[in-house]
């Protein structure tokens, strides 16, 4: 495997609410973080190990990933040569739309097992990332909404209700809320824990079980979510930073890229990008 590193984000008209990603990594690394809707990829190359749901998991050439929305996990190589890989970053939205029409009655969907192996699913979707690089927009509509599809089919099962600890309690919610409000001038652990009537431990302990992030993790994750709002108004990213709390444009940088893949800069021309055919794997 080469030791080049490359990392492409990109949105395609042929599939609204489903963000992709195309990339190869060696050293990155990405932090623990979580996503507001499901990340789905099958694994090209090379193995990528992540932790997620309390273990760690390994995925290999051939492999599919499934992470369910809203819960944390991180990213890094499993070998030293990297992994490369295609994701595809469907809504709650469209992948509960897909349950409806298919699995009548089960509510909103999960995955059970993060790494599975289903060489049909995995061509599907190789099939509709390739296909938004063309521009072919019924094809990847076509083949993505099939894949889908059968993976909810084959390994999906409802989401029990209450299965995110009701998010953690009085305590978590009006910490979250709190979060949520002063997201650039954030208050200390102790102050959070005295506004939310917690000791600072069981607040960590409570938040953590809660939505798999520590506050100070999911403060930063929450400023990332805002600053993809941001960037995709076309605001630069220097006044993102400035406007969300980050010490800088670098600050921004490095936290944006070790959750979404890729720097503010390569984000913000997700709308006009299209992968070469050279480029193509």
């Amino acid at each position: 495997m080469s030791e080049r590193e490359a990392a492409h984000f990109w949105r395609s008209p042929g599939l609204p609410g489903v963000d992709l990603l195309k990339a190869r990594y060696v050293t990155h690394r990405f932090s623990r973080h979580a996503h507001s809707g499901y990340a789905i990829g099958v694994i090209l190359s090379g193995v990528e190990e992540f932790d997620y749901r309390g273990a760690r998991h390994r995925a290999g050439d051939g492999s599919l990933v499934l992470v369910d929305p809203e819960e944390a996990h991180t990213g890094q190589a499993g070998e030293p040569g990297g992994w490369a890989y295609r994701m595809l970053y469907p809504s709650i939205e469209i992948m509960g739309d897909i349950a409806a029409e298919l699995l009548a009655g089960r509510g909103t969907p999960c995955f059970p097992e993060a790494v599975v192996s289903h060489p049909h699913s995995a061509a599907l979707l190789r099939a509709a990332h390739a296909a938004t690089e063309h521009g072919d927009d019924l094809a990847s509509s076509t083949l993505a909404r099939t894949a889908f599809g059968v993976l909810l089919r084959h390994h999906a099962a409802r989401r029990p209700a209450g299965a995110r600890p009701a998010a953690g309690g009085h305590a978590v919610r009006r910490a979250r809320e709190i979060l949520h409000e002063r997201l650039v001038d954030p208050p200390t652990l102790e102050e959070l824990a005295q506004a939310v009537q917690a000791r600072p431990f069981a607040l960590i302990r409570a938040f953590k079980a809660a939505t798999g992030l520590p506050p100070h993790a999911y403060l930063t994750t929450l400023r990332v979510q805002r600053a993809r709002g941001l960037l995709d108004s076309g605001t630069p990213a220097a006044r993102v930073a400035a406007e969300l709390g980050f010490t800088d444009q670098a600050h921004l940088t490095r936290h944006f890229k070790r959750i979404i893949g890729v720097p503010p800069a390569a984000y913000q021309r997700a709308g006009t990008y299209k992968p070469g055919l050279r480029d193509r794997t």
